[in-house]
């Protein structure tokens, strides 16, 4: 029993402009279908952030990189300096 056919190649007689007009007849049906899907209304609504807020969130986002990189250099110094002299403390 097969599991999957295997699609056969058929020739494409069609000349280059009819393979062009194709794919830009394909194109243009996607881009008209690009606001009626699942995010059609967030596109929609979305529009370009004032300064103000440009600055603010990056502000932010800077503050959060900020603390997860210092969050993991701290795991990083206690797993380099301290993790050995328990060990040693331990006597393992």
């Amino acid at each position: 029993m097969k599991l999957f056919k295997r699609k056969e190649k058929v020739p494409d007689d069609r000349s280059f402009m009819e393979k062009a007009w194709d794919l830009q007849h394909r194109l243009e049906v996607r881009q008209k279908r690009m606001g009626k899907g699942k995010y059609g209304r967030v596109l929609k609504m979305a529009r370009k952030p004032t300064s103000d807020e440009y600055a603010k969130t990056s502000k932010i986002t800077g503050a959060g990189i900020m603390l997860i990189g210092g969050l993991g250099f701290l795991i990083f110094l206690i797993a380099n300096q301290v993790a050995p002299w328990i060990a040693e403390m331990l006597g393992l």
